[in-house]
């Protein structure tokens, strides 16, 4: 899952990033309207975590951009106001869910693994394929009902194969939706990955290398 979190106090930001990081969840940082604009052109995201009053493009203001654009992310808003007309109003122009300041870091990860599991789709609570079964809210990984215990980037990238349900993913795909902005697009950190995860779900290996597309899942076929 990738993130951004829209949040003009850098501190709290920086400390949701942290946090998010620990959970495999990959975050990127903007602390005005208008950068989150710019990184949403740019990037693709899960969810965006949106404080209302902030900088620039006001909260509200980049919510209805993200909904006119059809992006396809959810959106959780962040106030410090618990006032029953403030939350309406963050519904009625496109929010899918609140979040009141202060808050504690486990509420917004559940909040935001629920999120991400909403319709594109109707994606389910718990993902399985090819002999596997990922349960992103207890970070937990089985195959064939032995747990695999996983890296926090290791169990991203295999959430994003796992919600392609067969479908190949690009290594750039992939670069996209498990690691932050700061990743180097020339890397060979997908590959990298990739290897380590293969040696940890063990024999017969079930993710496949498609030559120059990308990698998917499947219990059958040619491995590489």
């Amino acid at each position: 899952m990738r993130v951004l979190v829209v949040e003009d106090e850098v501190y709290l930001a920086e400390a949701v990033q942290a946090g998010l990081r620990l959970e495999a969840i990959a975050c990127d940082i903007a602390t005005d309207g208008d950068a989150a604009l710019e990184r949403l052109t740019v990037h693709s995201y899960d969810v965006v975590v949106l404080d209302r009053d902030i900088p620039g493009t006001h909260g509200d203001d980049v919510c209805r951009e993200i909904v006119d654009r059809g992006l396809g992310c959810r959106v959780l808003m962040l106030t410090a106001a618990a006032r029953l007309d403030e939350k309406v109003a963050g519904f009625e122009i496109g929010a899918d869910d609140y979040l009141t300041k202060p808050f504690d870091l486990p509420e917004l990860v559940v909040r935001l693994r629920s999120l991400a599991r909403r319709p594109a789709g109707g994606a389910p609570p718990v993902l399985e394929c090819a002999g596997l079964r990922l349960d992103p809210f207890r970070r937990e990984v089985y195959r064939d009902g032995r747990y695999v215990g996983l890296p926090r980037k290791q169990f991203a990238v295999l959430e994003v194969l796992m919600r392609a349900a067969g479908g190949v993913v690009s290594a750039e795909d992939l670069l996209e939706r498990a690691w932050d902005e700061n990743a180097d697009p020339f890397t060979n950190a997908v590959r990298i990955t990739i290897s380590g995860l293969r040696k940890r779900l063990g024999e017969p290996q079930v993710i496949q290398t498609v030559p120059g597309v990308g990698y998917r899942l499947s219990d059958e076929g040619p491995r590489a």
